[in-house]
């Protein structure tokens, strides 16, 4: 016999409409039912699939819309979205960024991981890279020296951020790809200007190019050490907004 003084886990919950057809729609994604790319069915079509009014219906669209999930255009059908890892990270940035706002250790944290990361991408980097990959690197390299030439501090930051990219894009790993951007996002997001002290621009390319020297010459301990050695002393060059 059960007693009635059951915890309050024995209660039965009834669950909104919208979140019911919110996981329908989910599963209609993750079957591949729905495509991206695809147009959504109507909301008078899911209506009538579910036997939900239009509420429930739009607030589960809405959900999926906020997710990213699908796009919901006015005057428009709603499609759905390519899903990858990207999607995902992209619709974090806003709660990213809230969070390294809500105490200045958050950012100093957030560079700690970058440093982590970006040390092992390097080793990874030292191993894998094609003849290709290295000119490429090397091509980035001089179009930092380019930006700086002119001037443009927004666009030194923009060609820094895409060397390290492109060292993350080594792996062929699209997660460890779009986690990477979004670090650097969120870093770019936060700083003024990459470096503030005198010659630390001219520090910089240096070290970028010690960093290709090592990948080209296959010695994952060299590059992984100067990395480190180029985090951590451009982390003392970072001044944070406010």
């Amino acid at each position: 016999m059960v007693s009635s003084h059951g915890s309050d886990d024995d209660r039965i919950v009834r669950r909104k409409l919208s979140d019911q057809v919110l996981e329908r729609l989910h599963d209609m994604i993750r079957t591949q039912e729905l495509k991206p790319g695809d147009a959504m069915p109507s909301e008078r079509a899911l209506m009538a699939r579910f036997g939900v009014g239009r509420p429930a219906v739009r607030e589960a669209l809405q959900s999926l819309h906020n997710s990213g999930l699908i796009t919901i255009s006015h005057g428009e059908r709603s499609r759905v979205n390519e899903i990858n890892p990207a999607t995902v990270l992209n619709h974090t940035d806003g709660l990213a960024r809230l969070v390294l706002g809500l105490a200045p250790g958050n950012l100093d944290h957030l560079k700690q991981a970058r440093q982590l990361f970006e040390v092992g991408m390097v080793r990874i980097a030292a191993a894998k890279a094609s003849v290709d990959d290295i000119a490429e690197l090397r091509d980035l390299v001089a179009r930092q020296r380019a930006e700086l030439d002119s001037g443009d501090a927004t666009s030194f930051i923009s060609a820094d951020m895409a060397f390290h990219r492109k060292i993350a894009s080594l792996r062929d790993n699209p997660i460890i790809l779009s986690v990477s951007e979004a670090m650097l996002g969120w870093l770019f997001e936060y700083h003024v200007a990459l470096l503030h002290r005198l010659g630390s621009e001219e520090v910089t390319l240096r070290e970028h190019a010690k960093i290709v020297d090592h990948i080209e010459a296959r010695d994952p301990d060299a590059a992984g050490e100067e990395m480190r050695r180029h985090l951590e002393r451009s982390r003392a060059s970072f001044e944070t907004q406010g």
